[in-house]
């Protein structure tokens, strides 16, 4: 396996540009599957999802090529409509298929999703809303068996927002019959990217961004050109990794308002950050403050951001407390954050974080996505070599993470264990 070597203390300065969103891309790139034809989805980053996802979609017929910044898509030979195990087994996203398979076909064999082992992650709600539109399905051998005779809109209200069956949902019902009204909805920006690749698909959709969200279902779609969103959790890992280190550090392509819950209490820690549009500067302003957190779904605190802000926290100037309610697993990257010299404690959800002078470099082994990102940014800062295992974790999220951060100033190499 690959582990990233890194020699702390430097400062970054210059410019770091943040790449196309993957939690955006994914579901884009499974809409397609709606339409005859080649859809063309621009900025997908170059991960190892996004390849894991294409290679699903050929595997079900489409035809699938990458050039340049372009990811194309045609989905007008789809000969199979089974996810197998080997393909979903990695990524949660994946499961998304079910739903246009269902809607165009109408039927689909889906393994049951895997991912980053954070918690739990059902896909029951994914499920129950699928039989509100019409589907027969049934569980059997890990797979997900699913069948319609067509698809009719529907009233549904999700026991609590959930981002995949948003998706799920949204993707599904717009090949629909009449109407389909989601309550409880994800607000995410990705789920508004979505909702506007489905609109260029010719599908109408109200209230993309609130609780309530309105698909009109349509006959037939016709394949998407879009523009895929900037990622929001790469722009707020900059973020972080400049108000440990900036010395300026300028980020380039975000938006700022994706990620205002954070930008909020990096200014709490005394950070300093200028935004102008597309570009946002931060400074490390001196001593870093602590600041309390507790994650919710958006607008409310990421908890996608949560290792990294950790990491931030851990060389605070006082005591910080951390609350998880999202995933019951996700302080998997505790343990080895103290293995740098941080001092957290963990009781049930939430992590009591007490800041130290100095971190100090040690190997640590990254656990999952997020928590990887929280290593290599407390590598940064820690005296001494940090050693970050399992780096793949890294190449499913962030795109040339450690060539951006070296091109900025940070000593980091990439190594074969």
């Amino acid at each position: 396996m690959d582990a990233f070597r890194i020699q702390g203390g430097r400062p970054l300065r210059g410019e770091i540009s943040v790449s196309g969103s993957k939690n955006a891309s994914l579901p884009i790139m499974v809409a397609a599957l709606l339409a005859e034809g080649e859809s063309v989805l621009f900025g997908a980053p170059d991960l190892v999802d996004v390849r894991t996802l294409g290679q699903l979609l050929a595997h079900m017929g489409a035809g699938v090529r990458r050039e340049g910044r372009e990811t194309k898509i045609d989905a007008t030979r789809i000969d199979k409509h089974e996810a197998p195990y080997d393909l979903v087994r990695t990524m949660r996203a994946s499961f998304l298929v079910i739903g246009p398979l269902l809607a165009r076909f109408g039927r689909a064999r889906v393994s049951l999703p895997g991912g980053c082992a954070i918690g739990a992650r059902p896909v029951d709600q994914h499920l129950k809303a699928l039989e509100a539109l019409g589907a027969t399905l049934h569980i059997s051998h890990g797979y997900v068996e699913a069948e319609t005779k067509g698809l009719c809109g529907a009233e549904i209200t999700f026991d609590f927002p959930t981002v995949g069956g948003t998706e799920n949902l949204m993707i599904a019902a717009s090949l629909a019959k009449g109407q389909t009204v989601l309550n409880n909805a994800a607000c995410e920006p990705e789920i508004v990217d979505l909702a506007l690749a489905l609109g260029e698909m010719g599908v109408r959709i109200e209230g993309a961004g609130t609780e309530r969200l309105v698909v009109h279902g349509t006959d037939k779609v016709r394949p998407y050109r879009h523009q895929v969103v900037c990622d929001r959790i790469e722009f707020g890992t900059f973020l972080v990794a400049g108000a440990l280190a900036g010395e300026p550090l300028t980020i380039l392509g975000g938006v700022a308002d994706h990620q205002a819950a954070l930008v909020d209490k990096l200014k709490k820690s005394g950070a300093d950050i200028a935004i102008d549009g597309p570009r946002a500067t931060v400074t490390r302003a001196g001593a870093i403050r602590p600041v309390d957190l507790r994650t919710a779904p958006y607008p409310g605190f990421p908890t996608d951001m949560q290792a990294q802000l950790m990491a931030l926290m851990t060389v605070a100037d006082g005591v910080s407390v951390i609350t998880e309610t999202i995933f019951e697993n996700r302080f998997m990257h505790v343990p080895e954050l103290n293995r740098l010299g941080a001092d957290i404690r963990v009781d049930g959800g939430k992590a009591v974080v007490h800041g130290v002078k100095t971190l100090s470099g040690s190997t640590v082994m990254a656990t999952d996505l997020r928590a990887s990102a929280g290593l290599v940014l407390a590598g940064l800062v820690a005296e001494g070599e940090t050693v970050v295992r399992r780096i793949y974790h890294l190449d499913r999220g962030y795109e040339h993470l450690a060539d951006k951060l070296i091109a900025v100033g940070a000593n980091i190499q990439r190594f074969r264990e």
